[in-house]
């Protein structure tokens, strides 16, 4: 006789109750450390921000230059992306984001050194080289323990990272910069640089012992846990359309066209991150502590959007609206930016508007390429996208210091910055619902 649907749901729902407690475990045994990680990484990647209120009158730095060095943590960011992503999968998680994160931390206190141009470029790129893989390589280990429908809101407690760096990093960075100004005849800046860069160090030591490979080598996981976890990876990996092959990946029209989203997306995300103080300073507040603890404002406002936003997606498993919506609040909050740029408090206002629609894409975003990428073409595709997609931390900062520089306002970069949202939404409503709504 067959089995009534009630009866079908009564057995089911302790099923789903265990899986839903297991994933709760592997969610409390890794997010945390992967949170810490990514507030070490984005500190080490944007103090240069605020490096920029001392650094640059000290060292001589237009704007335009600033914004170049600043940009070209990217190329370097780009060129070993990749290759740095498929390493990662021939070799492990656990050891190469310990290597990523150690050399990384050794780069950004040589910037400590930093005494033209020159050697500020070279090493803003070299920053790059020794970060590219992080990023996207967490975003891959992600798909190693979680399914797509429970990856958005674990992305986006990763990507908490963000807004936490900036509500703790800025004021942060800003007190060294004032506590430590001619202690052992070294500026603030740099004692900045020194003092920021040992988390990144000892926090990779720390990787070695704390991250696992995978689901098979966790100890912390009983065989059923286990059997529970790839059950369900599984049956989320039978719907992936590109799987196999690295070259898949750059043959996948798809791929392209989340290069593009992403690239959007990230013209206003590193436009907040390294313009910041300068924005917040430009409305007549003075003191780098207070430049600091201002500009942890935003952050705040990111922090409660992306959380709300990610577990929503997940909850109704739907992806493009729940990108859509925020990309066009990034952009009335960049334009609103350039019209109140007068006023400290409506300044904060519009900025806080931009930081929670820009940070929230992010997040959300990487539940569109994770939906059909898998094996082999989702190491070199998930690098590909974020690679190319940050070409915009280049180009944003470098085209907001050549038009400030050029315009003397800050008020048409906003508008371009704004245009380029609009753009990221629209090419997210051409992707296929059914794809990515999963």
């Amino acid at each position: 006789m067959p089995m009534s649907t009630s009866a079908v749901t009564a057995g089911e729902a302790p099923g789903l109750a265990r899986e839903n407690a297991v994933f709760r475990k592997v969610v409390r045994r890794i997010v945390p450390f992967l949170i810490l990680c990514y507030v070490v990484s984005y500190l080490d990647r944007v103090n240069v921000g605020f490096a920029k209120l001392q650094m640059s009158d000290d060292l001589g730095f237009s704007e335009a230059a600033y914004g170049l060095g600043a940009g070209l943590f990217f190329i370097g960011y780009f060129l070993f992306e990749v290759p740095s992503n498929l390493v990662l999968q021939r070799v492990g998680a656990r050891t190469w984001i310990a290597r990523i994160m150690i050399t990384w931390g050794l780069v950004s206190a040589a910037f400590m050194f930093v005494t033209n141009e020159a050697m500020f470029y070279v090493l803003r790129f070299l920053l790059g080289a020794a970060e590219a893989g992080f990023y996207p390589g967490v975003i891959l280990y992600c798909t190693y323990w979680f399914p797509s429908h429970r990856r958005a809101r674990v992305i986006a407690m990763f990507m908490s990272a963000i807004p936490v760096a900036g509500i703790f990093g800025n004021p942060l960075s800003g007190w060294i910069m004032d506590r430590f100004q001619g202690v052992n005849g070294w500026q603030g800046w740099q004692w900045m640089y020194l003092l920021e860069a040992i988390p990144a160090v000892l926090v990779g030591v720390a990787t070695l012992f704390y991250l696992d490979n995978g689901v098979r080598s966790a100890k912390w996981l009983t065989d059923e846990e286990k059997d529970v976890v790839e059950r369900a990876l599984a049956e989320d990996n039978a719907h992936h359309t590109v799987h196999g092959r690295v070259w898949d990946a750059f043959r996948e029209p798809k791929v392209w066209l989340m290069c593009l989203i992403y690239f959007c997306f990230v013209m206003g995300q590193y436009a907040l991150t390294f313009w910041m103080p300068t924005f917040v300073h430009s409305t007549g507040i003075e003191g780098n502590l207070a430049v600091g603890v201002l500009s942890a404002v935003p952050y705040l406002a990111a922090l409660v959007a992306m959380n709300v936003f990610g577990s929503s997606a997940d909850r109704r498993r739907e992806r493009r609206w729940h990108l859509v919506v925020p990309s066009l609040m990034g952009a009335v909050g960049f334009a609103l930016a350039a019209i109140w740029a007068g006023s400290t408090t409506l300044s904060l206002l519009a900025l806080s508007c931009a930081a929670a629609g820009v940070l929230t894409c992010a997040p959300l975003f990487w539940s569109l390429p994770t939906a059909f990428l898998g094996g082999a073409a989702a190491a070199a595709g998930l690098a590909m996208i974020n690679s190319v997609g940050n070409l915009a931390g280049f180009v944003s900062p470098y085209m907001i210091g050549a038009l400030k520089d050029a315009t003397g306002s800050a008020s048409i970069p906003m508008y371009v910055l704004a245009l380029s949202l609009v753009v990221g939404a629209a090419a997210v409503l051409t992707t296929d619902k059914q794809t990515v709504n999963r």
